[in-house]
């Protein structure tokens, strides 16, 4: 069973250590891509980082995770689904998610995840499929 969690709305004041969390986050599965960049893998999260869309994971008080959905007019975009690893493994990414779809919308929800990337399994687990890949991404939809 996971830890209690709740979220919270993200500031501008977030920007840094959501950039950090990515780069550690995401550090394995870049490299074993040959694709690792210290700079380019923080620069591309603040670069596209949009508070308006974005949630805080807050477990016992601290930021523990985040994730972010933007709407468009056919459909939703879960992007930056990042958790610390001492939360990775005990439920918490799978109640989150569970949560983030359970909001009634029809439109489906779209993402993308790195090849081989162990989040997959997770996405895969409630109702996410292949919808195209290349050598680096994995594009998949959960219809609504």
């Amino acid at each position: 069973m996971p830890t209690a969690w709740t979220l919270r709305s993200a500031t501008l004041d977030d920007a840094a250590w959501m950039a950090e969390l990515r780069a550690v986050v995401m550090r394995p599965d870049l490299e074993r891509l040959g694709r690792y960049d210290e700079t380019r893998v923080r620069r591309r999260f603040l670069d596209a980082y949009r508070p308006e869309h974005t949630s805080v994971i807050v477990v016992d008080g601290v930021a523990a995770g985040l994730f972010a959905v933007r709407v468009e007019p056919e459909e939703r975009w879960l992007e930056h689904f990042y958790l610390a690893p001492e939360h990775q493994g005990a439920g918490l990414g799978t109640a989150v998610l569970t949560q983030v779809l359970r909001d009634g919308d029809p439109r489906p929800f779209r993402l993308n995840v790195l090849h081989g990337s162990p989040a997959r399994r997770l996405y895969e687990r409630h109702g996410f499929t292949l919808e195209r890949e290349d050598d680096v991404d994995v594009w998949m939809v959960r219809r609504g």
